[in-house]
């Protein structure tokens, strides 16, 4: 399905179905596009996709970074520090400038009555994690998940999807076949095989998509693979993944599984996420 951005129009009519929006990562769109002011084009977009989806209210997640991912491994996202560290001053104000204009649309957000969820220390796809974990407890029926991160296709099942505004492609239960060579159970088992680079996430040396794929095929999960290591093999990409053994296997579990142990990734917060979502869309 296509998605042609409409003009600003009236606020969605609440129906029990939810657009989740990953706010920073949907900002980006603009930085990208080198656009100093877009807090109305946020709206629009955001209010566009709720009516595109059927989608009768709206939630915008800030991102505050995640201290528990850290806890568990200091080198987590480390590498963007690196990235930035060699910005100029003029670079470093843009960048400053462009937060102040995010800022601005979570206020207009505000202002037109969406709910907007951020904690210190916690990222957005925690809070999401939580929302979609617990959909019929807030009386959600559908929620439709709005970021390019495709770690949001942890969540994904008959209920959610997610629509990037990257690719202009949604991804859904319907659709799976047509991403990945795998069924949406194995997704996780995936991403601890290959890694994620964008997060300093280190996967298995020579293991790339088709080799996951492969792996998963004929070994099972991620926790088959644990128990069977070490595996004999004279290829060298199994050779790696039996020094990277189980024990890194399991932190990438940790890492990057959005429902292992969700009230930790979020500080504690899960039931006030809940109640802020349920009492928002009764």
């Amino acid at each position: 399905m296509a998605i042609e951005f409409t003009s600003l129009g009236n606020p969605p009519t609440p129906n029990g179905n939810l657009l989740v929006v990953d706010g920073l990562n949907l900002a980006f769109r603009w930085k990208h596009q080198k656009k100093e002011f877009f807090k109305v084009e946020y709206l629009r977009t955001i209010e566009s996709l709720a009516k595109s989806y059927d989608c009768g209210e709206i939630v915008v997640l800030g991102d505050g970074g995640s201290d528990y991912r850290k806890s568990i491994d200091p080198e987590y996202k480390a590498n963007r520090k690196e990235r930035y560290a060699d910005q100029t001053e003029e670079e470093r104000q843009e960048f400053m400038n462009f937060l102040g204009e995010f800022q601005k649309c979570i206020d207009l957000c505000k202002e037109k009555g969406y709910l907007t969820i951020k904690y210190n220390g916690v990222e957005a796809d925690d809070i999401a994690a939580v929302i979609a974990l617990n959909r019929e407890e807030v009386g959600v029926q559908d929620i439709w998940m709005v970021s390019s991160d495709k770690d949001w296709d942890l969540l994904i099942t008959e209920n959610i999807s997610r629509f990037s505004t990257v690719t202009r492609k949604e991804t859904t239960i319907g659709n799976w076949d047509e991403h990945y060579d795998f069924p949406p159970e194995m997704y996780l088992t995936f991403k601890c095989l290959t890694g994620d680079k964008g997060d300093n996430v280190p996967g298995v040396n020579g293991i790339g998509p088709k080799r996951a794929s492969s792996l998963i095929a004929s070994h099972g999960d991620v926790f088959d693979l644990m128990t069977q290591l070490p595996i004999d093999s004279r290829y060298k990409f199994m050779q790696n993944l039996n020094e990277f053994g189980a024990d890194n296997l399991a932190k990438n579990i940790e890492l990057m599984d959005l429902s292992y142990d969700p009230d930790a990734q979020v500080l504690g917060h899960s039931k006030e996420i809940i109640g802020l979502v349920k009492n928002y869309v009764s």
